[in-house]
């Protein structure tokens, strides 16, 4: 995790897009974010743990679901750390919500991203595939040659070929964001633009 020197933060789940219009009636494509309030349920300080920190629970799990040693920090469905400065100011048990936020935050958003299953490299690395005519049969969306000669690694498949595989199930990180408009009763953050994640992704919000 990246060393944040700023307070807002909360962890809530990805609910769809949408849109709304501002005061000029222009419309603006929004991600709604389920934040319920996040509880705390460590800080961590550099004298004890060498570096400083805040870890957030989320959720709920049922008891049967959870062992007997995280059960004492309480029956939460995922934990999530952050880390910055500030943190030692926080004291476990307090709540974390949506109220922090102010429309017209640049933040940060991080989740995992959908998974695609197994892809193609046109898919999965944008490749062109081999031209349409002139004799090809069932190389259009071929990857094409991947090994070489001795003056190309020796004749082997390099280290990090672009081929086909697994595509999405990655944590993804997109900066630069801004929160559209907070709603404090519903405990929702509308942020403009789009998410990584499906619905119900757990989605961590960080304010610059």
């Amino acid at each position: 995790f990246a060393r944040f020197s700023f307070m807002k933060f909360i962890v809530g789940t990805k609910k769809g897009m949408t849109q709304i219009f501002d005061t000029d009636g222009n419309v603006i494509p929004v991600t709604v974010i389920d934040a319920t309030p996040n509880t705390v349920t460590q800080v961590k300080s550099d004298e004890k743990d060498g570096y400083t920190a805040v870890q957030v629970g989320v959720g709920t799990r049922k008891e049967k679901n959870v062992n007997k040693p995280q059960q004492t920090k309480g029956l939460f469905m995922r934990f999530v750390e952050f880390k910055f400065p500030e943190a030692k100011d926080l004291s476990v048990g307090s709540a974390v919500e949506v109220a922090s936020f102010a429309e017209g935050d640049t933040i940060t958003v991080s989740a995992i991203s959908k998974g695609k299953g197994f892809a193609g490299v046109v898919k999965r690395h944008g490749f062109h595939g081999g031209r349409r005519t002139h004799g090809q049969k069932h190389s259009e969306r071929e990857a094409g040659s991947i090994g070489g000669g001795p003056g190309r690694a020796g004749g082997r498949v390099v280290k990090g070929m672009r081929m086909a595989g697994r595509m999405g199930g990655d944590r993804v990180t997109v900066k630069n964001l801004k929160v559209a408009r907070v709603d404090v009763a519903n405990n929702q953050l509308f942020i403009k633009g789009a998410v990584p994640g499906s619905p119900g992704t757990y989605v961590e919000v960080v304010a610059k």
